[in-house]
């Protein structure tokens, strides 16, 4: 779960403020060569893949300035901001010590370094201070051969009472060694309201630890977000030489350090993260323990939304409600997931919150041939809550390349469903997704799509519409608006209670330059949410 991310954290751009006081058809008007989903459906579109954009697909080596520990001792380093559920709280996390990887080695005791936080509004006057709770987590993989794995220290401190859209100063560590951190800040986001959100929030997903991940991420930092979403895929630790994976040349690039201690504190010690897991998370151990180094490593406002899990949680962010989901434990109607999710929608106020965005990681609308309908039955069992409560955007990774949908529901183009947007491609080691499911021979075979969480097959042969009969289309399908495969990130800039832009990076473009944008809108007027629809055919057989 370790991450690599560039020393750069550059600053640019000017946010136009006044757009909150623009009606619709003023923001039209002002940007009138962008389209929007009042514009569409789209005719499908797709980019022919650029081979030479493959990039630096080279995992960074444990010699780079890059990945290097920065301290000495005890002293804090891996500092990351997360967000509570509202406004007035962020959790601040951190790793103190070093790993060790041998046959018998003794782990940390977390009790004794503290967990403890110095924060206030001035740099030179942190008046206000909290603590929390530390951990070490062990891996071992099942394999025949290889030593065991012990983390630093992590901890994880959640400071309270903040307000809304202000500047914080911290400081994090253990003042009795001593072995404090340098000061460090953050901006809280603004309340929830419907005329109130975050200015920029930047989307990727599968990132890996390459060259292309610090490229993704140099780029993504230029844009100032004030909010991080991860769906998925962190580094790809699973393929490490713990599990004698022998792709491309990981053992070659951390011979001695099979789960690489690595750092990303110059962007998310400021701006705030927030982690959905992905299948490279899973991480399967001995004693058929998953997900340890997740779970561990990040800080989620999972008791505050209500779940008690690491998996599936929400939060707001100014007038946004964010569901992250969990698409590897059971999401079936009866299971604690599902459950969870309809008291969490039922609960949400659109006249604060108006927009509603979901994530998780392995897509429902992919047209690529890779994981081609592998979620399906997740989007058999949850895809009607989620259109009932109007949700307006849906985030995935899993698929690396880009793609986004028109208006969707049910494989159906409906014009209150919400749009769907694949960003899977951060900069990860594994191949770029490059083929499509609609072209000649690359029609994956129903088999390939066993769920372990429902206990068999959701994907089978289509029963109507356009592919009646047959399991993938012979033509890019209507649902799918455009696609790419490239390397990049998205911003999302909500601009009021109906009105938000969409855009989509490459990383070999300049900063001024874009791959892909829409304006996607509300029309609360005539998609209502009122709870859960009459049950519709479904297209697919289950």
């Amino acid at each position: 779960m370790e991450m690599a991310f560039s020393n750069s954290y550059r600053m640019g751009g000017i946010f136009l403020f006044f757009i909150f006081l623009l009606s619709p058809l003023d923001i039209r008007a002002t940007n009138a060569n962008i389209p929007s989903t009042l514009d569409g459906p789209f005719e499908p579109e797709t980019v022919p893949y650029d081979a030479s954009l493959r990039g630096n697909a080279v995992d960074i080596p444990d010699t780079d300035p890059l990945v290097r520990r920065r301290v000495t001792g005890f002293e804090p380093e891996q500092l990351s901001v997360s967000l509570s559920f509202n406004h007035d709280s962020i959790w601040i996390t951190w790793i103190t010590g070093e790993f060790q990887i041998g046959d018998n080695i003794k782990p940390l005791d977390p009790k004794t370094v503290a967990s403890f936080v110095r924060y206030g509004t001035s740099r030179t006057n942190l008046n206000h201070e909290a603590t929390g709770h530390s951990l070490v987590y062990d891996q071992l993989y099942p394999f025949e051969g290889l030593q065991n794995y012990t983390s630093g220290i992590i901890h994880h401190v959640r400071l309270t009472g903040l307000e809304p859209n202000n500047k914080y100063y911290y400081q994090c560590g253990d003042p009795s060694i001593p072995a404090m951190s340098d000061v460090y800040y953050f901006r809280t986001l603004p309340a929830s309201g419907p005329q109130s959100y975050p200015k920029r929030i930047a989307i990727v997903g599968d990132l890996g630890l390459t060259y292309n991940t610090t490229c993704t991420i140099n780029h993504m930092s230029s844009n100032e977000p004030d909010l991080v979403l991860l769906v998925g895929d962190v580094t790809y630790a699973n393929l490490y030489l713990t599990n004698g994976t022998g792709s491309d040349c990981y053992s070659c690039s951390f011979s001695k350090t099979p789960i690489h201690e690595t750092f990303m504190e110059n962007l998310v010690s400021k701006v705030p993260i927030m982690v959905v897991e992905g299948n490279h998370e899973i991480e399967a151990q001995a004693g058929n323990q998953t997900f340890v180094a997740y779970s561990s490593r990040f800080a989620f406002p999972s008791e505050e939304s209500g779940s008690l899990s690491s998996f599936y949680y929400s939060f707001n962010a100014g007038g946004i409600h964010f569901i992250m989901l969990g698409a590897y434990i059971s999401y079936d109607k009866s299971g604690h997931q599902y459950k969870w999710l309809e008291k969490d929608l039922a609960n949400v106020d659109r006249s604060v919150t108006p927009w509603l965005v979901a994530t998780w990681h392995p897509p429902w609308y992919s047209s690529y041939s890779s994981h081609y309908r592998e979620a399906e039955c997740m989007r058999v069992e949850m895809e009607a809550l989620l259109y009932s409560y109007g949700v307006d955007i849906v985030f995935n990774g899993h698929v690396h390349a880009y793609e986004r949908s028109n208006r969707v529901f049910n494989y159906t183009l409906d014009p209150c469903g919400p749009v769907h947007i694949t960003i899977g491609d951060g900069g990860n080691l594994e191949k770029m997704s490059i083929t499509h499911a609609d072209e000649p021979d690359n029609c994956p075979e129903p088999s390939s799509t066993p769920d372990p969480y429902m206990g068999g097959f959701c994907a089978t042969n289509f029963t109507s519409g356009p592919a009646a009969g047959k399991f993938c289309w012979d033509r890019q399908p209507d649902y799918s608006a455009f696609r790419e495969s490239s390397f990049g990130h998205g911003i999302l800039e909500v601009k009021n209670e109906t009105w938000a832009l969409w855009t989509w990076h490459r990383n070999q473009d300049s900063n001024n330059k874009v791959g892909d944008q829409i304006y996607i809108v509300r029309q609360p007027d005539k998609c209502p949410f009122h709870g859960m629809p009459q049950p519709k055919p479904l297209l697919a057989s289950s």
